[in-house]
């Protein structure tokens, strides 16, 4: 299993139309035939700590079965559609992929 989690610090985090939209597109990736499963989330209220990063807007996680499944996903049309309705919505984006231990 491979892991892919995206954060999206948005250009203008108070603006409802952005988040509206960028969520709008998040929730269209998760068609994507090759996620084996996916979550879209802001957030959580959990104590501030020095470990603990709020400061984004939204987080976006999936697992593929493989790296194959995770490749077709990156050029997948619903992707890149995903790129180019939205990118202009986030300053800053960061992604953290990971394989499981067995």
């Amino acid at each position: 299993m491979l892991t892919h989690q995206v954060y999206f610090w948005l250009k203008d985090p108070q603006n409802e139309e952005s988040k509206a939209q960028l969520k709008k597109g998040l929730e269209s990736l998760l068609t994507i035939e090759t996620i084996h499963s996916g979550h879209i989330g802001i957030p959580a209220g959990t104590v501030a700590r020095d470990v603990v990063d709020h400061s984004y807007a939204f987080a976006y996680q999936t697992t593929f079965e493989n790296l194959q499944d995770h490749e077709v996903y990156q050029t997948h049309p619903v992707h890149l559609e995903f790129i180019e309705n939205c990118q202009h919505l986030w300053e800053r984006v960061q992604v953290y992929d990971f394989s499981q231990l067995d």
